[in-house]
């Protein structure tokens, strides 16, 4: 069968990352032939070898030990040598099949609930691109007869083989070689761990680099921390640790461990995208790829002699990178509204070499900023309060199917610009004044005469709806926020 006929059958689809789906679709035999069809497409267009070896981890959900087994038969069917890393964060997976030359795949939903799952696919060089998407659509698989039920389980399930710790070794060497062994010595820092995937390679890093780590949080069962949606319990834990531990920050990460959550001395988490601006500032980035949501400060700090704006979603980024390297500019970043932060080019310091990972981590980002925290001897609350006064916000509406969103926003995306700019108007006129002007790079983004801005867009990986608001205050933009969520709301219906 083709895997786009597959895609239609069984629901399980691209997303803004890799292939998501509910865990009651994500059977045995779709994620086989996801696999089949992932490497099949390597090997057709040069990008792998076939018989090699490939690189495979997973996240903690409940679901992803099954599916990590029917991807390491459908590998070994193939006739590859699986190197199986066990779970080990995203970041950590992609980084080891680059070093390595080999392709690798990822079992996680990252952020979203445990009733889904998904499976991030990587070439040699990195994460697939969307044209790589087009072309593992068009691959035809063939599955074993008789290995599954009607309920697409295998008959006889297969175990998985020990793990090869080096997938982890190479992600923590991979900070401890490029900072200094004494550079956190000092800091107090409370790790967050509930679920992550990359709580162990958080405290090794850490405490590598001389901080005192507390260990927080740890949970057995799966918990969907969002970096761009953050809960109130999330924020709640955070503000009581600040007040009853003394930390310099505090840092987590989603589920797969490349989107990272960073909270300040008083335990305010930083918007994904403040938290970007600083790592790209202290790492001495001269060209910066951010998707359009991502907070205009970015623009307005004058840090940066290069900047592109791209499409939401990392492969949008890692284009946007590759524009910027084409340019000749050195060192070249991104960074996403998640705080998932990617390199194109290798940064030097002193000496030291970071080799480039251009998929989002969070490791990175987290370690970056306690290092500015100690050469500056400020506090991170002080290094955020360096930047202009914009002040975003994000949000959704849950269980808001993305066809029902994308026919919805249809009405500000007419392809009739005076059309769209009356239907934005009649929408949010009363709420936020006159329009400015629009812009449909990804989803609807309203820019008002006031120098208020408001995003809508379905999202890539679950069935929301999103909202992002910027305003020159926090409490605005939260207010923005709320009241165009309201007001949207009565779309679903």
């Amino acid at each position: 069968m083709r895997i786009g006929d597959l895609m239609e059958e069984s629901g399980v689809r691209f997303g803004t990352s890799g292939a998501r789906g509910l865990v009651s679709q994500m059977t045995d035999r779709v994620c086989y032939a996801y696999t089949q069809g992932f490497l099949e497409y390597a090997a057709a267009s040069g990008g792998i070898q076939r018989g090699g070896a490939v690189a495979l981890a997973g996240d903690y959900r409940p679901s992803t030990a099954r599916i990590l087994a029917a991807c390491a038969q459908a590998i070994a069917d193939l006739g590859y040598q699986l190197r199986y890393l066990g779970r080990i964060p995203t970041p950590a997976l992609a980084y080891f099949g680059i070093q390595e030359g080999i392709p690798s795949l990822m079992v996680t939903g990252s952020h979203i609930p445990d009733d889904r799952n998904g499976i991030k696919f990587n070439l040699p060089w990195g994460e697939i691109l969307k044209s790589d998407e087009t072309g593992i659509r068009q691959r035809r698989v063939r599955l074993p007869a008789g290995s599954f039920g009607e309920d697409g389980s295998f008959l006889t399930p297969p175990p998985l083989p020990e793990i090869e710790p080096a997938g982890l070794a190479s992600y923590v060497a991979r900070y401890r070689d490029f900072f200094p062994a004494d550079g956190l010595q000092g800091l107090r820092i409370g790790l967050y761990e509930h679920s992550s995937v990359a709580r162990e390679a958080f405290f090794q890093v850490l405490s590598a680099l001389g901080a005192e780590v507390e260990q927080l949080g740890f949970s057995e069962t799966f918990v969907p921390v969002d970096t761009e949606a953050i809960r109130q319990e999330d924020i709640y834990l955070a503000q009581e640790w600040a007040r009853q531990g003394n930390f310099d920050a505090l840092v987590s990460a989603d589920g797969d461990g490349d989107r990272p959550l960073i909270a300040d001395e008083q335990g305010h988490w930083l918007r994904g995208d403040i938290a970007g601006i600083l790592c790209a500032r202290q790492l001495g980035a001269q060209g910066v790829a951010a998707p359009i949501s991502c907070n205009t400060a970015l623009e307005k700090t004058g840090w940066f002699p290069q900047i592109l704006r791209t499409r939401i979603g990392s492969p949008y980024v890692i284009e946007g990178m590759n524009s910027l390297c084409r340019q000749g500019i050195a060192p070249v970043v991104g960074y996403e509204a998640n705080g998932g932060f990617l390199t194109a080019t290798e940064i030097q310091r002193e000496g030291r070499r970071l080799p480039p990972l251009p998929t989002r981590d969070a490791v990175l980002v987290a370690v970056t900023l306690l290092q500015a925290i100690r050469e500056q001897d400020r506090p991170l609350s002080a290094l955020v309060s360096d930047l202009p006064k914009r002040f975003t916000a994000s949000d959704r509406i849950q269980n808001f199917p993305t066809e029902l969103s994308r026919e919805r926003l249809s009405v500000l995306n007419s392809g009739d610009l005076e059309k769209d700019r009356a239907a934005a108007e009649a929408l949010f006129g009363d709420l936020f004044g006159p329009l400015e002007g629009m812009d449909h790079t990804d989803g609807v983004r309203l820019y008002f005469t006031s120098g208020e801005i408001v995003h809508l867009r379905p999202s890539g990986n679950a069935p929301e709806l999103r909202a992002y608001t910027e305003a020159d205050t926090q409490e605005r933009a939260w207010e923005m926020n709320r009241r165009c969520l309201e007001k949207l709301s009565a779309w679903r219906t």
